[in-house]
């Protein structure tokens, strides 16, 4: 998809977090409602938003110190969007506002390896703590 279809917008202005909330629901990334979902893009320190026309296609955000410190959470398009690039330019536009920064991803664990071509890597110096831990655990979020 040529980038003059789609529009990039890095502010939680106009968006419908509806939208943001059904998306993120779809891919099991989060079951957060749409209020909780503006607070949660508002906290962050990165949010991208891709809009064709009117319609919510693609999101992502960060949390950052802005210096030394990043973490990429809630990378996710639109399925009819997929595998044109969309994906690459939200993870490209976050980078970019992370430079300097180490940082890691979080992503569910079936689209582990996508984002190896970025030079991210496994680590294995990680801990994760969950409040709903079975759910984490029946989606094999946990190694051991």
């Amino acid at each position: 998809m040529n980038s003059s279809t789609y529009e990039i917008i890095d502010s939680c202005e106009d968006i419908d977090f509806g939208e943001v909330s059904g998306l993120l629901k779809y891919y099991g990334l989060s079951d957060l409602d749409s209020d909780t979902q503006r607070q949660v893009f508002r906290n962050s320190y990165v949010t991208i938003f891709v809009k064709k026309k009117d319609e919510l296609i693609g999101v992502g955000r960060a949390i950052s110190d802005g210096i030394s410190q990043g973490a990429i959470y809630n990378i996710a398009v639109k399925d009819e969007y997929r595998g044109k690039g969309i994906g690459k330019r939200i993870v490209d536009e976050i980078l970019k506002r992370l430079s300097g920064c180490n940082v890691i991803l979080y992503t569910h664990p079936k689209h582990i390896g996508l984002y190896e071509h970025w030079g991210f890597r496994r680590m294995s110096t990680s801990y994760a703590r969950f409040p709903e831990e079975k759910h984490y655990e029946q989606e094999g979020f946990f190694t051991d």
